[in-house]
C-alpha cells in the first residue's frame, strides 16, 4: 500500500533539495522557483583594486568537481522538480553564464517547454576588477511550463499593468538586493551571497500564480522566494540545508504580513472575461437600432439594426463580417473597427462593451 504524503504548505525544510523533494507527492506544485548553485568555478580569491577581498560566492554548495558531476546534480533535482509539478505547472530558473546553458540543455532533455529567457539586468552590477572581461551585469531567468502541451498560468494583464499599460518585455531591469533589504550577520557582512531582490520575484510570482497556489523554491536561501509569497497571499514551499539560512527566513516571515486577498489577485485577461455579445449592448440600449457607426477616419459607415446586425450599403451582418466585407478584407475584429459618436468624439464599441464588464 502506498503512503499518502502530505504538503507541507506555508513551511521552510531543513535539509537536501532532492532528498526532501522525494518526500514530497506528485503534482501537487504549481510553480517552482529556483535559483540553484552557480557552479563558479572560482580559482583564488578575488581582490579590489584597493586590495580589499570581493566578498563573493565561495561557500561549499556552489562546489562541484567538474561540469558532470554538475550535470548529474542538476538533472536530479529537475527531475523531482517536474515530478512535482502538474500538468499545466511552470517552472522558473535563474541562472549566470556559468550554468544556465548547461541548465537550459537538461530542462529540454527532460520534456520541458520553454516559454521564454527573461533578462534581468542590474542597475548596479559588481565591477570587473581586472579589467579582462565585459562587466557581467545581468542574469538569465528560464520560465518554461511541465510539457508542450501545458495550458500553463500567464497573467498578461497583470504584468501590462505593472508596466505602465504597456506589454512585459523579456529584459528586466531590477537592481541587486542592496540597503535594508539585504540580510546580513552580526559582523555586518552578506548573510547570504546571493540573496536576490524582492522585486524580482514579485514580478515572477505574479506573472505565474495566482492567490493559493503553492509555490516551491528547492533552493530557499534566506526566503525571499516565500516571503514574496506570503505577501502575495501564495502558499510557500521553501528546501533550504542551511540552518543559518533558515532561521533567517523564518524572521523574515514572521514580519512579513500578507495584502489583503482582493489585492493580489490579478486582473484577469480578455481571454477569461465573460464573453459579451454585440447584442448585449444592442438590447440594453447601450448601442440602440439606428445607431450609425464609423470606422476610425470615418470612411465607411454602417447602420445597426434590431437584431444587432449592422448594414453597409448591400453588406448585411455581423459587426465582423461587414468589417471585412467593407475593407474587402479576409476577417476583421469589429470591436475595434467599428465606432459610435459620443459627444463629440468617436469611441471604439470595444470600450462601450468594457462598461458592461465587473
Amino acid at each position: 500500500m502506498t503512503a499518502v504524503r502530505e504538503l507541507p504548505l506555508d513551511q521552510l525544510l531543513l535539509g537536501d533539495a532532492v532528498e526532501m523533494m522525494r518526500m514530497l507527492p506528485d503534482a501537487s506544485i504549481d510553480c517552482v522557483f529556483a535559483d540553484p548553485p552557480y557552479n563558479l568555478q572560482l580559482r583564488g580569491e578575488l581582490r579590489r583594486p584597493d586590495d580589499s577581498v570581493v566578498d563573493g560566492v565561495d561557500d561549499d554548495w556552489d562546489k562541484f568537481t567538474d561540469f558532470a558531476a554538475y550535470d548529474e546534480f542538476s538533472r536530479a533535482w529537475l527531475s523531482e522538480a517536474r515530478r512535482l509539478m502538474h500538468k499545466d505547472a511552470t517552472i522558473w530558473v535563474i541562472g549566470s553564464y556559468h550554468n544556465i546553458f548547461r541548465l537550459g540543455a537538461i530542462m529540454q532533455d527532460l520534456g520541458f517547454w520553454i516559454l521564454n529567457d527573461v533578462i534581468w539586468r542590474k542597475t548596479n552590477p559588481m565591477p570587473n576588477f581586472r579589467g579582462r572581461r565585459f562587466t557581467n551585469a545581468h542574469e538569465t531567468l528560464i520560465w518554461a511550463a511541465r510539457e508542450p502541451k501545458s495550458r500553463y498560468r500567464f497573467n498578461y494583464q497583470a504584468m501590462k499593468s505593472l508596466n505602465d499599460d504597456t506589454q512585459m518585455r523579456s529584459d528586466w531591469t531590477i537592481p541587486l538586493c542592496t540597503g535594508g533589504e539585504r540580510l546580513r550577520n552580526q559582523h555586518g557582512l552578506k548573510l547570504h551571497p546571493t540573496q536576490k531582490p524582492e522585486a524580482l520575484l514579485h514580478r515572477v510570482i505574479l506573472a505565474a500564480t495566482n492567490p493559493d497556489d503553492v509555490v516551491l523554491d528547492p533552493f530557499s536561501g534566506t526566503a525571499t522566494t516565500a516571503t514574496v509569497a506570503k505577501r502575495l497571499n501564495r502558499h510557500f514551499i521553501g528546501i533550504e540545508r542551511h540552518p543559518a539560512y533558515v532561521e533567517a527566513g523564518w524572521a523574515r516571515l514572521r514580519e512579513m504580513r500578507a495584502a489583503p486577498a482582493h489585492l493580489t489577485r490579478p486582473m484577469p485577461s480578455r481571454r477569461e472575461a465573460p464573453r459579451i455579445a454585440f447584442g448585449v449592448l444592442v438590447e440594453r440600449g447601450l448601442v440602440p437600432p439606428g445607431t450609425l457607426l464609423h470606422d476610425r477616419l470615418r470612411r465607411v459607415s454602417a447602420t445597426v439594426a434590431a437584431d444587432a446586425s449592422i448594414i453597409a450599403g448591400a453588406h448585411r451582418g455581423s459587426i465582423h463580417q461587414v468589417g471585412a466585407a467593407v475593407q474587402n478584407a479576409a476577417s476583421c475584429n469589429g470591436w475595434t473597427f467599428w465606432h459610435i459618436e459620443r459627444e463629440g468624439r468617436l469611441v471604439a464599441l470595444d470600450h462601450v462593451r468594457e462598461t458592461l464588464r465587473p
